[in-house]
């Protein structure tokens, strides 16, 4: 949904403050925990969740997975074949989450007072390749799971036996 509907969001235009541009479907109700619909939360982002991680496929050939922290204006990338996508291909996958994130914080901010605690400045992000365990071949999707796993439970690297 974000890489996909990236090009609308992107071309756009927004209103005197940065705000008003089209976001994809179905946003707000990412951000309010209304979907998916099997799980809803109804916890919404940079309120009650401060960190997002999300599986993404990179050219229907393999799946890597990023960790959003909100507080820390940042995303990690862990991906287990680093060779497989280059630094500016990372970029391109990346700029539609370092943008809209902030966006949709700022954008669907029910207070001021929430809306002021964000900025429409564009994330970070980070691919880090020590301690995230590098694959020759297999299912990368698994992998790509476990690593959100792993880091939501609270360990600060990933056990050697992935791979």
């Amino acid at each position: 949904m974000w890489r996909d509907k990236y090009g609308e969001f992107k071309s756009s235009v927004p209103d005197h403050n940065g705000l008003g541009r089209r976001l994809p479907g179905g946003s707000w109700d990412l951000y309010a925990g209304i979907v998916p619909t099997f799980c809803t939360t109804n916890k919404t982002w940079g309120v009650d969740i401060d960190e997002i991680y999300a599986p993404v496929n990179f050219q229907n050939d393999h799946w890597i997975a990023i960790w959003i922290s909100i507080p820390r204006r940042h995303i990690v990338f862990w991906d287990n074949i680093v060779k497989h996508i280059s630094k500016a291909q990372l970029d391109e996958i990346m700029e539609p989450f370092l943008t809209m994130v902030p966006y949709l914080l700022v954008e669907c901010a029910s207070t001021d007072e929430e809306r002021i605690k964000y900025s429409l400045k564009p994330f970070t992000y980070e691919r880090p390749t020590v301690g995230v365990p590098q694959c020759i071949a297999g299912d990368w999707g698994v992998y790509a799971l476990k690593y959100m796993e792993c880091h939501a439970l609270g360990y600060t690297s990933f056990p050697a036996a992935f791979c």
